[in-house]
């Protein structure tokens, strides 16, 4: 076996250890891209007031978290109404 690098031998071990999963078959993939499609199809409108601090709150959270605010909104909702939201 040729010399491995640190990244390369960080690989194996973590192989060999089993922490390592295999990517998901084709059929997997597709299960999932429908699903996703699934999820994301919006097809109603909500308006809302929201107080200027709340909204300024939002914006600068989904901003730290990469996305549109909007989209942090509907995730956080879609998390209540799932069940998956939980106070800390």
């Amino acid at each position: 076996m040729p010399d491995l690098d640190i990244y390369e031998a960080e690989l194996l071990t973590a192989y060999e250890a089993g922490v390592l999963a295999p990517l998901p078959g084709k059929d997997e993939l597709e299960r999932l891209r429908a699903a996703a499609r699934a999820t994301g199809l919006k097809d109603k409108r909500v308006n809302i007031r929201l107080t200027a601090a709340d909204l300024q709150g939002l914006q600068a959270r989904a901003l730290r978290e990469g996305m549109p605010y909007q989209t942090l909104m509907a995730s956080v909702l879609h998390k209540y109404v799932t069940g998956h939201l939980r106070e800390v």
